[in-house]
């Protein structure tokens, strides 16, 4: 375990030993591209275009394991956006459930310009994380006990 402090707040960062099966071994394992990167980038597995406002489905060549009591939090890479497509669904939520041999990742791709759209074998389109999960169980209330804080916006407004 690596301990390091960063604005007065100690953390770890600690190195999990994750199942993980690709389904094409020429392109590369997912890879943390520096030492203070906290997500890895996944990579299309194939070609893929996508007509302008259509959404495209892009294998991203893994299925992942994630380790127990965890989630995999899949999110668009920053420069996404720079190829006139988003994550269709925002963000992707990978359970620990969803880890069979055909359990393969892919990118759910929006194209929100006016032009078609390619994805080449390789690309790096998305990120990935491994988050700890909570679940919780319900205590269904008539008061929340707290104030009304007001609608969209209102944070910091009296």
């Amino acid at each position: 375990m690596k301990q390091q402090e960063s604005a007065n707040v100690l953390w770890y960062r600690e190195q999990m030993n994750i199942r993980i099966k690709r389904f094409d071994p020429t392109l590369p394992l997912p890879e943390y591209k520096t030492e203070g990167a906290v997500a890895f980038d996944l990579a299309a597995r194939i070609e893929v275009t996508i007509e302008a406002g259509k959404v495209g489905y892009v294998p991203l060549n893994v299925a992942i394991r994630p380790p127990d009591g965890h989630m995999l939090l899949l999110a668009a890479r920053s420069s996404l956006h720079k190829r006139g497509v988003m994550l269709a669904n925002g963000v992707g939520i990978g359970d620990e459930d969803f880890s069979g041999n055909t359990d393969e990742y892919h990118a759910a791709l929006f194209n929100f310009s006016d032009l078609v759209v390619t994805i080449k074998r390789g690309d790096r389109i998305a990120q990935g994380m491994f988050v700890p999960i909570v679940r919780g169980g319900w205590n269904e209330v008539d008061d929340m006990g707290f104030p009304d804080r007001g609608g969209f916006g209102t944070t910091g407004n009296t």
